[in-house]
């Protein structure tokens, strides 16, 4: 098997349990959906969609909304919610860098700390903006590499088994210099502008455990670390709670982002 397709299956599994974190990720949705200026009426695609907090806000206002994304656990968890929201959305099984649909399809396409992890950023930029209508807005949150989120993914790389060749860093999707490139002369009008959104929490100590338990790509890296090296695992413990001990006050962790948001020509 090609090794970007081991490393999708991966993802695809790590992912599933990122259903527990939707509160947390739901409060930073409506700032995306303002900023992407999305109006009733507008065909929305929301990329890498999880269980669907941004596209089901859109849907909320009005948009006719699309979601796909590559961990069907969630996209099964999306459309659970849309009918628990008595909302009109469809959600599918899908991969980011190959979208299932047509060219100029949608007023607008979104992507909340999602499209960032496919392992292209030409490939994921291409698609996205192929399924764009001219004049529409392609809008997306990311995570600075030089504040809390962007470095602690940084440290679990570290941590981890190096990804395949050619695999971006995730991150790099919160440097907007590096946006600025990848979107090249397709768009215009790129804005930027920064949000926060915390993580209850009562200790960097419990962050770091309900980190570990529930986000998938934490959570099997803490596995195989605890069976193949615990002296490592205690020590990736130990960087965690510093690094996050900064970012900690009145029993929450601030977690900045990067909101991007560009026309198509």
């Amino acid at each position: 098997m090609d090794a970007i397709d081991q490393f999708k299956i991966n993802q695809k599994l790590a992912w599933a349990t990122f259903a527990f974190l939707e509160n947390l990720t739901g409060t930073a949705a409506p700032h995306l959906v303002r900023f992407a200026g999305i109006r009733a009426g507008d065909r929305v695609l929301d990329v890498a969609c999880g269980t669907g907090v941004v596209g089901l806000t859109a849907a909320r206002g009005g948009a006719r909304v699309r979601g796909i994304d590559l961990t069907p656990e969630l996209v099964q968890h999306a459309r659970e919610n849309a009918a628990l929201m008595n909302l009109e959305a469809t959600f599918e099984e899908g991969d980011a860098e190959s979208l299932p649909f047509p060219d100029a399809t949608f007023d607008v396409v979104v992507s909340q700390f999602g499209h960032m992890f496919a392992p292209s950023p030409e490939v994921v930029t291409t698609q996205m903006l192929r399924v764009l209508k001219p004049g529409g807005t392609l809008a997306f949150t990311t995570w600075p590499p030089e504040l809390f989120v962007g470095r602690w993914f940084a440290l679990m790389g570290r941590y981890a088994p190096p990804p395949p060749p050619g695999v971006a860093p995730p991150p790099q999707w919160g440097d907007p210099n590096i946006v600025r490139e990848r979107l090249g002369a397709a768009v215009r009008d790129v804005t930027f502008t920064r949000n926060t959104m915390y993580f209850p929490t009562l200790s960097p100590q419990h962050y770091r455990i309900q980190m570990a338990e529930n986000f998938g790509p934490a959570k099997k890296l803490f596995e195989h670390l605890d069976a193949t090296d615990p002296a490592k695992a205690a020590t990736l413990r130990s960087e965690i709670d510093a690094l996050a001990q900064p970012y900690f006050e009145d029993n929450r962790v601030r977690q900045d982002f990067l909101l991007t948001r560009a026309v198509k020509l």
